[in-house]
């Protein structure tokens, strides 16, 4: 369908490279088109959706957007209100979606919607929805800390028609499917943050060397150097539970205890480095003419976006309670 057919750990090299990027925004943008919008497409969609929605999404001739969460249904994805009733070869879209990464200039969006009255985790289906149809509001682009560089929508849904054949698998399967997209969305997300905590350091250590506080550089006093080290260690231990991680996934493995537990650890050291490097800088910091404060706000996200911390943990210990005992 136009790609180069490669595994899931080129992604992740991929989204590692564009941490480069010296904002936030971009690679969000980018993983969402390329980890979060069309793994279930491209899993369980049709040759036909696959056609008209995944081929001009790889070329760049289509923008992506992930319609999940709500104003009401953040993390808790299982509580969406929004509905798809099946009328005919059609189904009839109502409802709306919040802190819509991309929403004000998507082509089509990969949304999940209630398509029946059954339980929470078997009544929901991922459509391939055209965002050009009638009914469908964008009421705004939201404001926000961090990532400005990327727009984020609120939108509403009124009676919007959309062919049922655009169904994505099969009807009463989207929550399983948006689960399994979770997955990777959360390793890109991981994978994106390390060359930023990186840059943060490396910038933060050549600041503090060469600024001077009674008489001696920042970079000489052994709780900055010594915390710097620290930082730095705990990026690379986040960069190996990250590849570890990777590789049981690419050979096949349900790797959603260790990607719960890479995302949970990104979020907090991302927050971590960038309040930690911003102390150094002093009242530098806390202007926006330095990294350190873009990544401040931007990096936030890593412990909300895709799954809370909280969330993350509530995965984690229903994982750890399955083992078996010794």
């Amino acid at each position: 369908y136009g790609g180069m057919g490669l595994d899931f750990s080129y992604s992740i090299a991929v989204a590692e490279e564009l941490g480069n990027i010296r904002c936030g925004g971009i690679p969000m943008a980018i993983g969402v088109q390329a980890g979060m919008t069309t793994p279930a497409l491209t899993r369980f969609g049709s040759d036909e959706l696959k056609k008209q929605f995944l081929i001009p999404t790889i070329a760049g001739d289509f923008v992506a957007c992930l319609g999940i969460s709500e104003a009401g249904a953040g993390s808790d994805v299982a509580n969406i209100k929004t509905t798809a009733v099946r009328k005919g070869d059609e189904y009839v879209i109502n409802g709306g979606k919040m802190w819509t990464t991309s929403g004000c200039q998507a082509d089509w969006m990969c949304l999940l919607a209630n398509t029946s009255e059954g339980p929470p985790h078997r009544n929901k289906s991922l459509i391939c929805l055209p965002m050009n149809l009638p009914g469908i509001h964008v009421a705004k682009r939201i404001d926000k800390l961090g990532m400005r560089s990327s727009d984020t929508a609120q939108i509403f849904f009124e009676d919007v028609r959309v062919p049922s054949k655009n169904l994505i698998g099969e009807e009463g399967r989207g929550f399983t499917y948006q689960m399994l997209q979770f997955q990777e969305e959360r390793l890109w997300g991981v994978a994106t943050v390390l060359t930023p905590l990186e840059t943060i350091i490396q910038e933060t250590i050549d600041y503090t060397r060469q600024r001077k506080v009674f008489d001696k550089s920042v970079l000489h006093n052994q709780a900055v150097h010594f915390r710097l080290a620290e930082l730095a260690t705990e990026v690379e231990l986040l960069r190996s539970l990250l590849y570890r991680t990777i590789a049981l996934y690419v050979e096949g493995n349900d790797v959603t205890k260790f990607a719960s537990m890479a995302k949970l650890k990104a979020g907090r050291l991302a927050r971590e480095v960038t309040d930690s490097c911003l102390q150094f800088w002093g009242g530098m910091g806390f202007t926006s003419e330095v990294l350190v404060s873009r990544f401040y706000r931007d990096l936030r996200l890593m412990s909300i976006g895709g799954g809370t911390d909280e969330t993350m943990l509530s995965i984690i210990c229903k994982h750890m309670e399955t083992l078996p005992s010794k």
